[in-house]
């Protein structure tokens, strides 16, 4: 018999990479071999490399909705890209590609379409982000995360999953989180997080806020590369983080409210582990609005407190913070009824209907 063989492709972001890190292990026990198809310098190459999956290079441009002098040359690399996955997919004749987006992916499902290889493609955001775009016309399925997602693709190809949570962020413990913060009560824990970078205006707040929060809450605060405060060092019940990985799911466990950005993995992920949220998205003067997007649906949906960042002040904070503690409740029953549970057991099926055995 022969073996089964998956391709899967994403880059750009750790949120393009993640995903399809928490498919592997069920992949694997159905009996598939898994490659990766990524660029040479991008984020993804040393996140796949450490889970000892064959990775294959290929040449990609970044794909930019704005104007920038490399758009001139960007454009032949994505060319080079196709031949390039195209050749890659023709020797390695995988049974279907599973692309999560990224400038990476598009040179991949094109090359799959050439190659006649089935693609399933995972859009996180409501509306597709430019690669996927271009890339979705070449899909055989398309994945999506958000109900009204389903508005903004074809309709025929689309298939709600949610998004696929790694199963080690359910194996978090409590005691452990709160030995890694030196926390010593029994306060509720806010755990405050704003993106691998950080966020100034949730850091800000946080910190003016911060006494009076102490009163109620222990905090945790991943705060972003180089924005330790040194002087907040010594407050009893205050654990600031640049950025966390393995500490993460314990750090998880141990929280009773999450402050967050809206990215769509991490928002997934409280509602997989029933963490009631205050969400305050990335503005859209600096993204595409996606993240707005994102958390209007979950507030819709009732998982989450959304509070626009333009409007976000310490004194609207502290009170939100504690609106959100005292309904607690309401936000983890809304979070018990979302359709979304069992991402991964909803892709792979959809990856084992969808594969076609290749000629070896």
């Amino acid at each position: 018999m022969n073996k089964k063989k998956i391709i899967m492709t994403g880059g750009g972001s750790a949120g393009h990479v993640t995903p399809n890190v928490a498919l592997m292990p069920e992949l694997k026990k159905l009996g598939y071999e898994i490659q990766y198809i990524g660029t040479e310098s991008g984020i993804e190459r040393g996140i796949i490399e450490a889970e000892n999956i064959k990775y294959h290079v290929i040449s990609s441009g970044k794909l930019r909705r704005y104007f920038d002098i490399k758009n001139f040359t960007d454009p032949f690399k994505v060319i080079k890209g196709v031949f390039d996955a195209k050749r890659v997919l023709k020797e390695e004749k995988p049974d279907i590609v599973f692309s999560k987006g990224g400038f990476v992916s598009v040179p991949v499902v094109l090359g799959a379409f050439l190659n006649r290889i089935p693609v399933i493609i995972h859009e996180s955001d409501i509306t597709p982000g430019l690669a996927n775009k271009i890339a979705l016309p070449y899909s055989t399925k398309i994945c999506v995360t958000f109900p009204e997602a389903l508005n903004h693709v074809n309709k025929k190809k689309a298939v709600l999953t949610g998004s696929p949570i790694r199963k080690e962020l359910f194996e978090g413990s409590k005691l452990k989180g709160k030995n890694l913060c030196g926390f010593k009560n029994e306060k509720p824990i806010i755990f405050i997080m704003g993106g691998s970078l950080g966020a100034r205006a949730i850091n800000a707040v946080v910190r003016e806020g911060l006494n009076e929060l102490l009163k109620s809450f222990n905090i945790i605060h991943i705060c972003g590369k180089g924005n330790i405060d040194e002087g907040l060092k010594h407050n009893e019940g205050y654990a600031q983080f640049e950025y966390v990985k393995d500490e993460l799911p314990h750090l998880m466990a141990a929280a009773d409210l999450v402050i967050s950005r809206a990215g769509a993995n991490s928002i997934f992920e409280f509602l997989a582990l029933k963490k009631p949220n205050l969400l305050i998205p990335l503005s859209a003067k600096a993204s595409r609005g996606d993240q707005i997007l994102n958390a209007e649906s979950f507030e819709r949906q009732g998982f989450s407190m959304v509070v626009e960042e333009e409007k976000l002040n310490t004194a609207m904070f502290l009170e939100k913070i504690k609106e959100l503690y005292a309904n607690r409740e309401k936000y983890i029953s809304f979070m018990e009824k979302s359709e979304t549970k069992d991402s991964i057991n909803k892709i792979v099926k959809l990856i084992e209907e969808n594969r076609k055995p290749r000629e070896k």
